[in-house]
């Protein structure tokens, strides 16, 4: 398990010098959509975990609903991210190729952060992060999402800081990975928060 030192520090996934987070051929969106909440997503969910848990049986360790289409109540794109614990994400050939022939494939591969993957499913469209039993992030990204559910103020502050970011993205022209950066002084103010609040910080 990872320890609170590193579940509590916000690190930096920015790829190393000469390097890039992306697979070949692909890159981030630039349809950035947030939408109202969706009552559909969880049922989303459920029938992409089970895809997952029968192509790989006991070598999905974890699979769990995260990010904002986990907390009702909150805008959203309309995307469903979910958390894929393997035993080595680095080992590709263990569990990508039976997530390839389920109909996923693999989008970034971020070796230099946690061994972090992403495969993405067509519909219903998804972001399946795939970490070890050891990456702080899983751990992080369920406190966030308990928190939010848990928060009202919260949610809606954030819901707020993700409407705007879009809004201010799409008018500048920006992919994702921008939209993302836009939200992301809100994001690590909530995450202190509940860091406090749960005697982690």
């Amino acid at each position: 398990m990872p320890t609170p030192f590193e579940v509590t520090g916000h690190h930096d996934a920015a790829p190393p010098a000469g390097q890039n987070s992306w697979v070949p051929g692909r890159g981030p969106r630039r349809d950035i959509k947030v939408v109202e909440s969706d009552p559909r997503w969880p049922g989303d969910f459920t029938w992409l975990a089970q895809r997952i848990t029968n192509a790989l049986g006991q070598r999905a360790l974890l699979v769990e609903h995260v990010g904002s289409t986990s907390v009702p109540g909150l805008a959203a794109k309309p995307v469903i991210d979910i958390d894929l614990i393997v035993a080595d994400p680095a080992d590709e050939q263990d569990w990508l190729p039976p997530l390839e022939t389920a109909g996923f494939e693999l989008v970034i591969r971020e070796p230099w952060w946690h061994e972090h993957r992403v495969v993405v499913f067509g519909s219903p469209r998804c972001n399946v992060h795939v970490f070890g039993p050891q990456s702080p992030e899983p751990v992080r990204h369920r406190i966030f999402r308990d928190w939010l559910r848990q928060h009202p103020d919260d949610l809606a502050l954030y819901s707020a800081a993700k409407v705007a970011a879009a809004s201010d993205s799409v008018a500048a022209g920006e992919h994702v990975t921008e939209y993302n950066a836009r939200k992301e002084p809100v994001i690590r103010a909530i995450y202190d928060r509940a860091f406090r609040a749960t005697g982690l910080l």
